[in-house]
C-alpha cells in the first residue's frame, strides 16, 4: 500500500447483495468504515449511505466493532 492511499481491508455484504460495509485503512494507519448501497439503476455502482465521514479508529477490530454497533443489518 502506498503511504498516501487508503486500502479496503475487509468488505462485509448483506445477504441480498444490496448493501455492504468497507473497513478501510487510512494513509495515517488509522481505520474507518463506510456503508454503501447498490445503485438500483446500475448494479455495478455503489453509493455511500448516510454520512460517509465516519469516525476513525486505532485498529481494524475497533472499526469493525463500531460498524457492527452502528449498521443495523450487520447485527441480523
Amino acid at each position: 500500500m502506498s503511504a498516501d492511499r487508503e486500502e479496503v481491508v475487509a468488505t462485509l455484504e448483506d445477504d441480498t447483495g444490496a448493501y455492504c460495509v468497507d473497513i478501510i485503512k487510512q494513509a495515517d494507519g488509522r481505520f474507518t468504515y463506510v456503508e454503501y448501497a447498490r445503485n438500483a439503476d446500475d448494479e455495478d455502482a455503489w453509493h455511500p449511505r448516510e454520512d460517509a465521514t465516519a469516525a476513525t479508529y486505532p485498529s481494524e477490530f475497533a472499526a469493525y466493532t463500531a460498524a457492527m454497533r452502528d449498521v443495523a443489518w450487520l447485527g441480523d
